[in-house]
């Protein structure tokens, strides 16, 4: 940048101080011109012919700034979207990490499935505060302050929670962590969903790192849940937070919003009255259907994964190897969330939620009335490949819907309100589990994809948005 500064200012002296070559040039029909033009203004200075010498080189340089700012824009870009990434990896790391131990830590701690549900219900509470809190700690502190600190909330309850303490503080551990990942979540959905250019397809990638994240901690907890020291897991998950705070603080360095798009080249929106936004919110009717759509659908998925494995184990026989099945679950939802992203552009977004959920419904179906490991794991995969476009979806029909200077705040409410789902319907599910039984895992199930149905049929087309 050095250098094309230099090549601007040598252009732009060498005209000032009239040293250019065409001005000492002796040539007379350029004379000739200058003359005829103070003669007569009607003269056009494009008979002239060409740009002078100067003007070429000024072209030159400007173009030469122009190239080296939209690359340098552009590998920042792909820096700050690959730490969303990684923080949103860490998030499903954590979701897929449950599931597998589930059963362990029912053994551990002597408790049945209503107690051992305590752990949802204290993730719970740590959503719904993150949630709520997420608005007033964004417009105190800024978006880079604010992931920051859900970060170090994350590496908090994992240091809790590798010590292997007791049942109460553990559960604890649930509550930290919930709070952290809400934070998490609501700031890397709303500043995603801010891109100006291709938003719906990084939507996807975001949230297929989250899947690929819940892919790979069922295939490591489900070693640690055989062995003595099982709570050493949540050391590998202590390293994987700490490399996300470090990640978050070296590329957004605490910076707000605003400033952190401006570095990669996007101008910030312009924004109402800030003292009415909570109350612009909170009456648009279409933001509270997306956040219990969300609050459903994310419920769906975190029981799936939490819970099937002691369905298979207690209902189909499975053996200690069953927690490979969660895995299937959740690298079929990363799957999904890449692969059928051209089937989500050729019949339209809305309508495929729909296809899907009606799909996965069926599939459930299978699970619940066949009586057949093989079978049943398998469909459990193909659940999580129609389950997996939903979630990026919602989040781009909600940019479709929702007013643009209300937008960020808006994604941040429907992805932290929504992760209370992740909390709410697997405890639901462990509280009717210690009455009928984990076997009531697929009627339950069934019933709230269809619920899905209904919510989203409620929600308004993405076009009515008002800008």
């Amino acid at each position: 940048m050095t250098a094309v500064n230099a090549e601007l200012s040598n252009a732009v002296d060498t005209s000032a101080t009239g040293a250019s070559p065409y001005v000492h040039a002796q040539n007379h029909s350029t004379i000739s011109v200058h003359k005829t033009i103070h003669a007569k203004d009607d003269i056009e200075l494009a008979e002239l012919g060409a740009q002078t010498p100067t003007q070429e080189r000024v072209a030159a340089a400007l173009s030469v700034a122009d190239a080296k700012a939209v690359g340098s824009f552009g590998l920042l870009a792909k820096v700050q979207f690959m730490s969303l990434c990684w923080a949103l990896f860490l998030a499903g790391w954590n979701d897929g990490t449950t599931g597998p131990l589930l059963p362990r830590i029912q053994n551990v701690y002597h408790v049945g499935f209503a107690l051992v549900s305590v752990i949802f219900v204290s993730n719970c509470i740590g959503f719904v505060s993150g949630s709520i809190s997420n608005i007033v700690l964004t417009d105190r502190l800024g978006f880079g302050k604010v992931i920051v600190i859900g970060s170090v909330a994350q590496v908090v309850a994992y240091c809790i929670q590798a010590a292997g303490p007791p049942f109460p503080l553990f559960a604890i551990a649930y509550a930290i962590n919930g709070f952290g990942i809400s934070l998490q979540d609501a700031q890397a959905n709303g500043y995603v969903a801010s891109y100006k250019d291709n938003a719906a397809a990084k939507m996807g990638f975001l949230h297929a790192a989250y899947g690929a994240g819940a892919l790979a901690a069922p295939l490591v907890a489900t070693q640690f849940a055989q062995i003595h020291r099982w709570s050493f897991h949540y050391l590998c998950s202590l390293g994987v937070a700490i490399l996300n705070t470090i990640l978050l603080v070296c590329v957004f360095r605490f910076k707000t919003q605003d400033e952190c798009l401006a570095q990669i080249g996007q101008a910030a929106e312009e924004v109402t009255d800030e003292g009415s936004k909570y109350k612009q919110m909170f009456k648009l009717k279409a933001l509270h259907l997306l956040a219990f759509f969300i609050l459903v659908y994310v419920g769906v998925e975190v029981t799936i994964g939490g819970w099937i494995v002691t369905f298979i184990i207690q209902v189909r026989g499975g053996g200690p190897s069953s927690g490979y099945i969660s895995a299937g679950f959740f690298g079929g939802l990363t799957a999904g969330r890449i692969a059928l992203l051209w089937v989500n552009q050729k019949i339209g977004e809305r309508l495929a939620i729909f296809v899907y959920i009606v799909l996965a419904i069926g599939l459930e179906l299978i699970v619940w009335l066949v009586p057949s490991l093989i079978g049943g794991a398998v469909a459990v995969s193909l659940v999580g490949v129609l389950l997996g476009p939903i979630y990026p979806i919602v989040m781009n029909e909600s940019g479709r819907i929702l007013p643009r200077w209300l937008l960020t705040g808006c994604i941040g409410w429907i992805a932290g309100f929504g992760q209370t789902g992740s909390a709410a319907l697997p405890f639901m599910t462990g509280a009717i589990a210690s009455k009928a039984g984990i076997k009531s895992l697929q009627p339950l199930l069934v019933s709230m994809m269809g619920l899905l149905v209904v919510l989203w049929a409620c929600v308004p087309k993405g076009h009515q948005r008002k800008d």
